[in-house]
């Protein structure tokens, strides 16, 4: 049972495969053509924007999709060539090249296979936890980017003319240049236009007729321009080039390997950043989770797979992988029948593309991306946490104007600097007896709690550490002076303070001392062990010894009140009060209650 658990761990296939439903199969192959109509396209202009025959677009698309089917753990991620990794690869590949087609094709290959086993040993050694650092904001923020340089990229073509602009703002004022200039083509626009009605005006009946919008609009649009001969008028997608797969890795050096690290290194975090952050965000819109680590290395053998029978590098598809999810996609089945309706295609039905209205596939996609947009989300976090809605913005905005690998950088920076502004400066509570309520409650939350006369007991919500030492030390100190002049010992409830570094250890000295110069007692409460030992390395053992620290804070005030209930085994501390420290429902970490 083991090896077989350990087979589906690192073969996700054979998972699939097993828990895999009848009802998946027509979704998955209806998937399959639909997307199919994308990567036709795409494979080949992006290999052309390498600096590749385009032929070699369909290799990168078909052996990727294969191997991911296999080894990814994403139900429904799309690999292929992809436009952020496209102009790294002609720059890496071209001056090594000097005009020879066929070394520019083995030195793409090599360029794979070298990300490939970056990413191959980054999964192994388990890297992929940066995906931890994908929270939900950056998330959300990230899929309406995504979702807006989509449908900026597919405008053109939907209408019928291109543009060609260096960046996202500059592609923008070109299309409302183009429209003002009345470069728009009405033929291609009356396809593209028309394809989007009529995918949302089945996606509206789609509760009550199961018709797929987007395979009906590409069959159909292939249909009209075929009969109204249409095929020379508009711009189509073309037929495609001859050929399968095969190793195409002649005439390399070592030389090669070395010229071509640093681009590898580059490639592989692109790559991966962005297909990690793609694969997670539609995990979770279906529920699903993906391991980091596995998502890698998956990727890694997908690009060795590719690189090794005449492909380049790729990675996620954020314009592909939301087709396939609007087309129904459920399983890597999808990716199979994609890639196999391309050899298909390549092998007997080569010209079948050449019907294929590009205005169509633009339809198809922004229809997609349109999905992505996230308002409710973005209204949702302006509601519930202000914080993660500036970080989705960010994300939003970074992404825009950055780029995917800068933007999420920076979201992931400012995602940083907000846990330690929390941890700088987290909740706090002086904690008092509230009568007939078991355990001990804020003050400031519970306008009927009390002090225990001569005792002040503080909670810190948050790890102690450099940034906020003196903060908690200050703070403690206010307590007691507010307190006022009885005051002879300082219950400290450490439990929510999960780690504390030497920093922080100096400030917690340096307040025993000021407390002991006044004549009062630190106890400290609840403190976990690996913190307690924490402090044992420090060398504070002799200045906090074991009688300064007690199991509960209920066992503290019974030991200075006089209450205790027995002596089970010696100790003092031993007799704390039977049952939970905090009442039903109380919250002292996150100050709900305290």
């Amino acid at each position: 049972m083991r090896s077989k658990e350990g087979i589906a761990r690192w073969i996700p296939a054979v998972a699939t495969v097993r828990q895999y439903e009848r009802a998946w199969l027509w979704p998955d192959v209806r998937a399959g053509i639909v997307v199919t109509a994308l990567l036709i396209p795409a494979g080949m202009g992006y290999a052309e924007v390498a600096g590749l025959p385009p032929v070699t677009g369909l290799y990168a698309t078909i052996v990727p999709l294969l191997a991911y089917a296999v080894f990814g753990p994403s139900r429904i991620l799309v690999l292929g060539p992809d436009s952020s990794l496209a102009p790294i690869i002609a720059a890496a590949i071209l001056p090594l090249a000097l005009g020879d087609e066929a070394r520019a094709v083995a030195l793409a290959g090599l360029l794979a296979i070298m990300v490939g086993a970056l990413l191959l040993i980054g999964g192994l050694v388990r890297l992929g936890f940066v995906t931890d650092l994908l929270s939900k904001p950056i998330r959300v923020g990230y899929l309406n980017a995504i979702a807006v340089i989509v449908i900026l990229s597919q405008l053109p073509k939907l209408l019928g003319f291109s543009v060609d602009a260096p960046t996202l703002w500059q592609g923008a004022v070109g299309i409302v240049d183009a429209i003002a200039a009345g470069e728009v083509d009405p033929v291609a626009a009356a396809f593209g236009v028309g394809s989007l009605v009529v995918i949302f005006a089945l996606r509206m009946l789609h509760s009550r007729v199961r018709i797929p919008g987007t395979l009906v609009v590409v069959v159909l649009s292939m249909v009209l321009v075929a009969i109204l001969g249409f095929a020379t008028a508009i711009p189509v997608v073309g037929a495609l080039p001859q050929g399968l797969p095969a190793p195409a890795l002649g005439g390399l050096e070592w030389g090669d390997v070395a010229a071509l690290a640093l681009p590898a290194a580059g490639i592989a975090l692109i790559a991966f950043t962005d297909t990690a952050v793609l694969s997670r965000t539609f995990a979770a819109r279906r529920g699903d989770s993906v391991s980091g680590s596995q998502e890698m290395a998956a990727l890694g053998i997908a690009n060795v797979a590719g690189g090794a029978l005449g492909g380049f590098p790729v990675s996620g598809s954020s314009s592909r992988t939301p087709v396939a999810e609007q087309a129904g996609a459920r399983t890597q089945l999808t990716g199979v029948v994609g890639a196999v309706l391309l050899i298909v295609f390549i092998l007997v039905l080569p010209d079948l593309t050449r019907f294929l209205p590009s205005a169509t596939l633009a339809a198809v996609v922004i229809s997609a991306a349109i999905s992505l947009i996230d308002v409710r989300g973005v209204v949702r976090l302006v509601r519930i946490n202000v914080v993660d809605a500036v970080l989705s913005a960010a994300a939003f905005l970074g992404v825009l104007v950055f780029g995917v690998l800068q933007g999420i950088v920076i979201t992931i920076g400012l995602s940083f600097i907000a846990f330690v502004n929390r941890s700088w400066r987290p909740y706090k509570a002086e904690l008092g007896r509230v009568e007939g309520l078991r355990g001990y409650h804020d003050l400031s939350r519970n306008p009927d709690a009390k002090r225990i006369p001569g005792v002040v007991i503080v909670r810190f919500d948050a790890p102690l550490f450099f940034a906020n030492g003196a903060i908690f030390d200050d703070w403690v100190r206010s307590r007691v002076r507010a307190a006022g002049p009885d005051v002879r010992t300082v219950i400290l409830a450490a439990e929510p303070i999960t780690d504390i570094d030497t920093t922080a250890a100096d400030e917690l000295v340096e307040l025993d001392e000021y407390l002991e110069a006044r004549g009062i007692r630190l106890i400290i409460a609840e403190m976990k062990s690996p913190v307690v030992d924490a402090l044992a390395r420090y060398g504070l053992t002799d200045r906090f010894a074991p009688d300064r620290f007690a199991p509960t804070v209920g066992a503290a005030v019974d030991e200075l009140t006089g209450t205790l209930r027995g002596d089970i085994s010696g100790t003092k501390w031993d007799a704390a009060p039977e049952g939970p420290e905090h009442a039903p429902g109380d919250e002292p970490h996150r100050g709900a209650k305290g």
